[in-house]
């Protein structure tokens, strides 16, 4: 392991997508522990315009394929706001504790998370544009 896991790798969201995710994150229930968690993640993101967002980073309605580091299992969902889990058969809402794990990652990039199993690492294998 070159690159400590504790260090966050930079993540780029589209203004679009950011505007998506605080309009649901004024909306939703979520316990505040995930929610500060996700804001902090925000706070950090590069924010670009959805024309120039690069084609290989995890957002809202692509799919993304990644692998859970602890396990070596490989995953592909769409991710998705909250209000659009029902539009895809592997969606995968960014409210979800994975979810905000992966958004703004690119591929290659991996990041430690806390989920319901507890801390688990993923890394981006791929993103469909």
């Amino acid at each position: 392991m070159g690159e400590n896991m504790n260090t966050r790798p930079n993540i780029v969201i589209s203004c679009v997508d950011m505007a998506v995710i605080e309009h649901h994150l004024d909306e939703t229930r979520l316990p505040r522990e995930f929610l500060d968690e996700l804001e902090v993640e925000l706070a950090r993101a590069k924010i670009v315009e959805p024309n120039v967002m690069p084609a290989n980073v995890a957002c809202l309605n692509r799919q993304v394929t990644f692998k859970v580091l602890e396990t070596g299992k490989v995953f592909t969902k769409t991710l998705t706001a909250p209000d659009q889990v029902d539009k895809y058969d592997d969606s995968l809402s960014v409210f979800a504790p994975l979810g905000a794990a992966l958004i703004g990652l690119s591929v290659g990039q991996s990041i430690q998370w806390k989920t319901n199993r507890g801390l688990q690492s993923v890394e981006i294998v791929h993103v469909a544009s």
